[in-house]
């Protein structure tokens, strides 16, 4: 049968709140697109994980009873080792618990497992005190919190914004549905894309547990006949231009969150067509798979943030609309797991469940305790989250103001003082680089280093006077790094990098081709205080909402289980190669440097043209790179010798072609905008 899935949520006639789920209809119509393949209504193998009653599909999975009443001092290791993807939408017939001991017992002894093992003892020590300084609170007056909570509460209401028709496009599995496009035969089976990492896999994949962030060989245990096949970039970022291209006929300015997904606000469309907000979004999604032969998931709501939790209810190939009342809404948002909110990871979820907060609902209750017990952003984050408020603005990524410029780069276990120090200013010479194109000196430096046990480390200060040459860079960066060195004895780094903050554009004021006043042209100041609190910055006439840090915080969570995953991989990949080979150390270093996507932060391998090809499809829109080559400095600017220096051992490469490659490849491992969160459907 070829259907797309639809629903709704319909608001109650009754004028209080009850305390259940909200009434979701998930009736099927019958519709021109026809169903994803990988949600096919026939018959399949049944996983060996999964469960004797099916899960409701609206349901995600639970936190572990031990995280209520501890039974076994790994039981949240378990949990945590289940991955920033457990909420994906095929999982619901799954058994986690089972799930969860293969991935425990797989990785087992490995650096990537003890560490973890010492984050997830950290954060139980971390909550241990919460929980104290909460009963600690408990027992004062605590009237005055209350007050200022409620008059919160009450301020955040007059902002509700109702007027606007904010949509979340999904693409379902994206990188697999583009490869069953050229090998149909892989619909019907366990499929995943990526070896070292699962980046995606199919929905027949997910029934066995697997999931994207997954560790290769760890996917392999829950499913063998899972075929992997390997990434192609220039392949997802052909596909994914044929899906922008259809997008923007609907809003021309809308917002790419990632590489496969994306919001846009139909507000307008809708109005100049006399067209309702579903059926326009159904249109669309009709649209993009006529084109694209692909399908996508749609959420629609008042809000990006309900647009976001809206889209995953009916995937794949469906919509979900929230109607735009407050009393829907709030219903809606009663009953939703925190885990569902974009911006709570693991971390914030553990640490929010063990003082009582399970879901969106519970967090009014708890309103009193919040600010001291989290900080006054978190506050204002979760009272948003209660009361189902969410930015409206949508706007091309571009449009975001950028708030650092930063390069790092990871090798080979690093020991020596002087090699230490070389790399540093390698790297500072990489990043002047960097700073002249983008036109931006920094008031603030950081230094980020990692361990070879993963641990990361970062140390920031402010120099007298704003910063961009690599000498200066190099100046101030110096006493950070040996201060960690006395700090850390025997330090062993795996990655470092260099991070400018708090810009002041060099660029002369001026008014731009359309008439309109360049971003970007005032300087952020350093905050005067470490407080968290003081640490405002301009942020243009944009909305500005918590959520954005809470959101970007939770995308670094899972870049950084990414990351540690793929170290992952390759210690198991190791243990089965053969000993008895010797490699040059030249060769080995070589082998295992890993370049940093500065989009994605996934590391990739250290090749010019595939990571090349990579920069290009996560920057996603073409008004992005058109903004990267406006920037670019001319051919004869000078560049720094270091970058020069790795070109000479290349072979094979045209003359005309080296101008060009030395400048792409300036771009490896750099943050170039601060795009929204991004993740993989």
């Amino acid at each position: 049968m070829n259907s797309s899935v639809t629903g709704s949520a319909n608001s109650s006639p009754h004028p209080h709140l009850q305390p259940q789920p909200p009434s979701t209809s998930h009736h099927r119509t019958h519709s021109a697109v026809p169903i994803h393949p990988d949600a096919t209504t026939l018959p399949s193998p049944m996983s060996p994980f999964a469960v004797d009653n099916q899960k409701d599909p609206q349901k995600p999975p639970t936190l572990p009873t031990a995280l209520h009443a501890a039974s076994d001092e790994h039981d949240t290791l378990r949990y945590h080792l289940l991955g920033p993807s457990l909420t994906k939408a095929g999982q619901e017939s799954v058994d986690q618990q089972k799930v969860s001991e293969i991935i425990y017992n797989a990785s087992k002894g490995s650096k990537f497992f003890n560490n973890e093992e010492v984050k997830d003892k950290t954060l139980t020590e971390k909550i241990s005190k919460i929980l104290i300084k909460k009963r600690q609170l408990e027992k004062l007056d605590l009237s005055s919190d209350l007050r200022r909570a409620d008059e919160y509460i009450a301020e955040l209401e007059l902002s509700r914004d109702l007027s606007q028709v904010v949509v979340h496009i999904d693409c379902d599995a994206f990188y697999a549905a583009v490869e069953e496009l050229d090998r149909p035969e892989l619909k019907e089976v366990p499929m995943a894309v990526g070896k070292g990492v699962l980046t995606t896999c199919n929905y027949h994949a997910r029934k066995f547990g697997c999931r994207s962030g997954m560790a290769g060989f760890v996917a392999m245990k829950l499913c063998p006949q899972l075929i992997c096949v390997p990434m192609n970039f220039a392949k997802y970022s052909a596909k994914a231009e044929e899906v922008r291209t259809v997008l923007a006929e609907y809003d021309p300015r809308f917002e790419s969150a990632s590489c496969d997904e994306a919001y846009l606000n139909l507000t307008q469309y809708c109005h100049d067509h006399h067209i309702g907000a579903e059926e326009a979004v159904r249109q669309l999604r009709e649209e993009i798979h006529e084109r694209t032969k692909i399908t996508v998931s749609a959420g629609i709501a008042a809000n990006a943030k309900l647009a976001k939790i809206c889209s995953n209810k009916n995937k794949p190939n469906g919509q979900f609309s929230l109607p735009r009342d407050r009393q829907t809404i709030m219903e809606f948002m009663k009953t939703l797991p925190t885990r569902k909110v974009n911006g709570v990871g693991r971390v914030f979820e553990r640490e929010l469940d063990a003082i009582g907060i399970k879901t969106c609902g519970d967090i009014y209750e708890y309103r009193t305790y919040l600010a001291q017990l989290f900080g006054w952003k978190a506050f204002q984050f979760l009272m948003q989250c209660y009361l189902g408020l969410g930015r409206t603005s949508i706007q091309p990524a571009e449009d975001y103001e950028r708030k650092s410029v930063g390069t790092e780069t990871t090798f080979k276990e690093m020991k020596s003082p002087d090699a230490l120090r070389t790399k540093l200013r390698e790297i500072s010479e990489e990043l002047e680089g960097d700073l002249k194109r983008t036109e931006f000196k920094g008031r603030t430096l950081c230094i980020k280093i990692k361990l070879h046990t993963y641990e990361v480390y970062t140390r920031q200060m402010t120099p007298p006077f704003a910063i961009n040459k690599a000498d200066d860079l190099y100046k101030y960066g110096l006493p950070m790094l040996e201060k960690l060195m006395k700090e850390i004895p025997n330090m062993k780094l795996r990655l470092m990098g260099l991070r400018a903050t708090h810009l002041i554009s060099t660029k002369k004021p001026g008014i731009d081709f359309f008439g309109r006043q360049r971003a970007a042209e005032t300087a952020s100041k350093p905050p005067a205080t470490t407080n968290m609190n003081k640490n405002k910055e301009n942020d243009g006439d944009w909305e500005v909402w918590p959520e954005a840090e809470f959101e970007e915080a939770a995308r670094q969570e899972r870049n950084n289980e990414m990351n540690e995953l793929e170290r992952l991989s390759q210690e198991h990949e190791k243990a089965h190669v053969d000993q008895s080979t010797d490699t040059p150390p030249e060769q080995q270093s070589e082998e295992q440097e890993q370049w940093t996507c500065p989009i994605c932060a996934l590391p990739q391998p250290p090749d010019d043209m595939t990571f090349n090809s990579h920069i290009d499809f996560c920057l996603s829109r073409q008004t992005i790179k058109e903004a990267v080559q406006s920037t670019t400095p001319a051919a004869d600017a000078p560049r720094p010798p270091l970058a020069i220096a790795k070109k000479k051992g290349k072979r094979g490469r045209p003359k005309n072609e080296t101008v060009a490659l030395d400048e792409r490849t300036r771009e490896k491992r750099r943050a170039f905008f601060t795009l929204p969160n991004a993740s993989s459907s």
